[in-house]
């Protein structure tokens, strides 16, 4: 057990790593908006989710791995 000083600093050093150790794909796919649909498979959803389930969502990162394009300009 450490000093209140060092617990702080490594609090610190793991916040400040944490946005970088995510994959550029899961970042980006929370920063879509939820536009009331699935963005994968455009099955109608509330005004909260992105997607419908975990295969739709681990599809679309699959499928944006390879056209980028897919995540830089979504469909509006």
């Amino acid at each position: 057990m450490g000093t209140i000083q060092e617990n702080l600093q490594e609090k610190d050093a793991a916040v400040e790593t944490s946005p970088g150790a995510l994959p550029p794909q899961v970042r980006t796919r929370h920063s879509l908006p939820a536009k009331g649909s699935c963005w994968y498979c455009d099955k109608p959803l509330d005004s909260v989710r992105k997607f419908c389930g975990k295969e739709c969502a681990d599809a679309f990162d699959e499928e944006a791995a390879y056209t980028a394009d897919a995540i830089v300009n979504p469909p509006r």
